[in-house]
């Protein structure tokens, strides 16, 4: 495993400080040196064992929570994707020399990702730095002080860890709360006239990115209708409410604008008033079943996708401009039309269908055609369920989905 010259393998053995690498369910894949002298366990004793049958809480301590603390950080991190630090903790270790003895032991931990090309977690980096000898310092003029300055210090980590479990508790209610509001603000799948659309809504996991995204359909005087999707910036219950304030403003606006372009300039201009509506993408598109025609504008939005009914795909991407309240000026924004076939299906989502961590869009919208192209006799619901569990990673999205598919 060598890359550039720098042989990888060599560096991690040799790392100064408690290394060990976990595989999802929670396995050694690995530790350093320093991790196997410090933990009084061979790599043959760690790698392909589960991490808690290695380090069980001491069961002499009915008050011994290291094993449970340190689960939930991990868990934590499989599940949000982002670096988790615990507060100091007491987490005994059974002696390797004596098998029934436990030694008291005190640990700083931090567990971290390690991403793969799909954005999912595919390692965890688990580092910790014992600090036993620190808390259990005696001696010296100053020895009574300096341990009652530590238990202090321990007890104040403890706290700060409950803190943090209750805002995490906190989170979760408010996630509660906000995807509540996100589904009783966005419209009820239903018929489109006589025509036959699909609507979907996914949260992310966790509390991150969820609850700014949103679609709407529209209909018109004729045989028309307006379909739309945007994305918030933010997450939570603000970003609830701001992405009700511009679906609401847009729908309106589609009802009365002379195209998509003006009615995303008129959300525009009503972005710059509501806080948190700033950087807001959105794409609209009106079909007009009598002309066979899409007329659409994108703000800074995901290009639509048209299924053409001889199975190619065309990204609708000619009619892009920045996204809301991007730009301090007021600049008419572009609009395009492209005709369409009886068959044909427009996909119209946000980016959490397509985009990944450290990969360029190009590739998700590649992904993207080819599910299309593989499922394109689905009708739009079975098309729907089909993107979605083909193109949102296995263990649940970093940013949540909208999706809205119409048969034309």
């Amino acid at each position: 495993m060598a890359e550039a010259g720098i042989d990888y393998a060599a560096a991690f053995r040799a790392l100064p400080g408690m290394v060990a690498l976990l595989t999802p369910d929670l396995r050694y894949a690995d530790a350093n040196e320093y991790f196997q002298r410090l933990s009084g366990r061979t790599r043959e004793e760690l790698v392909g064992r589960h991490l808690f049958d290695v380090f069980p809480d001491n069961p002499g301590d009915p008050a011994a929570t290291g094993a449970r603390n340190l689960e939930a950080s991990l868990r934590r991190v499989l599940a949000t994707g982002e670096r988790d630090t615990m507060a100091l903790q007491r987490y005994d270790v059974e002696s390797a020399q004596r098998p029934g003895e436990w030694e008291e032991r005190y640990w700083s931990p931090v567990n971290a990702p390690v991403l793969g090309p799909d954005g999912q977690v595919v390692l965890l980096v688990h580092r910790v730095e014992e600090v036993t000898e620190l808390i259990k310092a005696r001696g010296g003029p100053e020895g009574g002080h300096t341990r009652v300055l530590e238990a202090e210090l321990y007890t104040r980590a403890r706290e700060l860890q409950e803190v943090n479990e209750r805002l995490r508790e906190a989170h979760a209610r408010e996630r509660e709360v906000a995807l509540a509001l996100q589904e009783a603000m966005l419209p009820a799948p239903g018929p489109v006239g006589h025509h036959r659309a699909a609507v979907r809504y996914r949260p992310a996991i966790g509390s991150l990115n969820v609850c700014g995204d949103w679609y709407d359909l529209v209909d018109l005087p004729g045989d028309r209708i307006v379909v739309a999707v945007g994305d918030v910036v933010g997450h939570g219950l603000h970003a609830a409410c701001v992405m009700g304030l511009l679906r609401s403003a847009l729908s309106a606006a589609s009802r009365v604008a002379e195209g998509p372009a003006q009615a995303l300039e008129v959300l525009g201009l009503y972005a710059r008033s509501v806080d948190g509506a700033e950087n807001t993408t959105a794409v609209s598109a009106c079909i007009d079943w009598d002309a066979h025609t899409l007329t659409y504008s994108s703000a800074g939005h995901p290009p639509p996708a048209l299924l053409r009914a001889d199975g190619t795909i065309a990204f609708l991407a000619q009619a892009t401009d920045p996204p809301l309240g991007a730009r301090p000026d007021h600049v008419a924004r572009p609009q395009a039309t492209t005709m369409f076939t009886e068959g044909d299906t427009l996909v119209l989502y946000t980016d959490g269908l397509i985009e990944r961590r450290r990969e360029d869009i190009d590739i998700g919208l590649a992904r993207l055609a080819g599910a299309l192209v593989h499922h394109r006799a689905a009708g739009p619901e079975d098309l729907a369920d089909a993107l979605l569990l083909e193109l949102l990673p296995a263990g649940g999205a970093t940013d949540d989905t909208a999706l809205v598919i119409v048969r034309l």
